[in-house]
């Protein structure tokens, strides 16, 4: 697991994020296009979403299974407020449901059917520890299926951490990004699920996301990679300002526009693990 000190938790911004929601939701609805859930026998799917973030996940997730009790899990006050627009009964008989977490501490308090979580673990400091009580919560035939941004090495991140370890943004900025091991390479989570029971599929998929408007690599990672450095800034507008000129100009050699649109290639790590049947 990751070797470098956590991050303080970022300050979230739900309306930011979603600017790109169509990029993002693209993965999610890869991740569930894999994922059989188990047939509960009589009563409702029961499925936790971890990392809910502002409900997009979870709405996907009752989209997919209409009668499922759904309950999302997030540690931001703001993504939640967000995702409350989402909660209460489903039009296929289901339920979504939405309660704080932090996943660093979390511990399932029921069995689930499905235990999913989407773009969520690379902020989660030793997730892969917690994967044993996670899956242990798992009802017989039960699945555990999960995607994380596995572009840390891509120059959006190496040009951000450059940034902020520089002369001028250290003592203020050192220490504040996370580094490419804030996830597992592919094969350390098949290991990991296959040794935990589990059948475990492990792939990975870049996508090649065609962005618009002025500097729109910067405005993706405003919404994602970048919120620890203007959780960090928030106090000074002048310096924050100044941080985005740099680093912007520096997104946009690395990211030429073309005439079609930015292009912004984006690793994904997809992961789906199956319990035993009883």
């Amino acid at each position: 697991m990751p070797s470098h000190a956590a991050p303080a938790s970022p300050t979230w911004d739900p309306g930011q994020y979603l600017r790109h929601a169509g990029h993002r939701n693209r993965a999610l609805a890869d991740l569930l296009a894999h994922v059989t859930a188990p047939d509960p026998a009589g009563r409702p799917l029961r499925v936790a979403d971890l990392g809910c973030g502002p409900g997009n996940s979870t709405t996907a997730i009752a989209e997919r299974w209409p009668a499922a009790h759904i309950t999302g899990y997030d540690s931001s006050p703001e993504m939640l407020d967000r995702a409350a627009a989402h909660a209460g009964p489903t039009p296929g008989g289901g339920h979504v449901d939405f309660a704080p977490a932090d996943l660093t501490a979390w511990t399932p308090p029921e069995t689930y059917d499905l235990i999913l979580s989407n773009a969520t673990f690379q902020w989660v400091p030793g997730h892969a520890d917690s994967f044993a009580d996670w899956t242990a919560a798992l009802a017989p035939g039960g699945t555990f299926a999960f995607q994380v941004p596995a572009n840390f090495d891509a120059p959006s991140h190496a040009l951000m951490r450059e940034l902020a370890s520089s002369s001028r943004w250290r003592e203020r900025l050192g220490g504040t990004l996370r580094h490419r091991d804030a996830v597992l390479e592919p094969a350390a989570y098949l290991d990991l699920l296959n040794g935990l029971g589990l059948a475990a599929d492990v792939w990975e998929t870049t996508y090649l996301q065609v962005l618009h408007g002025p500097d729109p690599v910067l405005d993706w990672v405003k919404g994602t990679g970048l919120r620890p450095v203007l959780t960090a800034l928030a106090d000074d507008p002048a310096a924050t300002e100044a941080f985005l000129g740099e680093y912007g100009a520096l997104l946009r050699e690395a990211y030429p526009a073309r005439p079609y649109g930015t292009v912004f290639p984006f690793r994904r790590l997809f992961a789906v693990a199956r319990g035993a049947e009883a």
